[in-house]
């Protein structure tokens, strides 16, 4: 199973993406949470822990096989829930793209399109060395 973290569902991903999830067989849609500006790390810690626990115990209701979650969202909390999940041996992704420009010569607006290139697991920050 594949838990999507983000604010962009997976019937919204382009062909590429949904071939790139099939190795984890279902994808089930988690919206990503709205972490409030005025948060403190600890506030955003909490949360983190209280979706780290929810997520292991899906996983666990899903059974056997290969199993991910991808997140991708605000960066403090992105950063803590991957640190926990890491902690209990859960994958964790990103995704990567290319990000394509085109302005419209008529009104000189810059429209953005961003073209799915692959699933990055997120580094290990204790097997990390520079």
């Amino acid at each position: 199973m594949l838990i999507n973290l983000s604010n962009h569902p997976a019937s919204t991903w382009g062909k590429a993406q949904r071939e790139a999830s099939r190795m984890y067989g279902e994808v089930e849609d988690w919206p990503f949470p709205l972490i409030p500006p005025e948060w403190d790390a600890h506030q955003v810690a909490g949360l983190a822990q209280d979706y780290a626990e929810r997520i292991v115990r899906r996983l666990n209701e899903a059974g056997g096989g290969r199993h991910a979650v991808h997140v991708m969202g605000e960066m403090t909390f992105t950063c803590t829930l991957v640190r926990l999940l890491h902690q209990r041996g859960i994958l964790c992704l990103a995704s990567t793209s290319q990000r394509i420009v085109e302005e419209d010569p008529a009104s000189g607006k810059k429209i953005a399109c961003f073209r799915f290139e692959r699933f990055r697991p997120y580094p290990c920050l204790q097997a990390l060395s520079f």
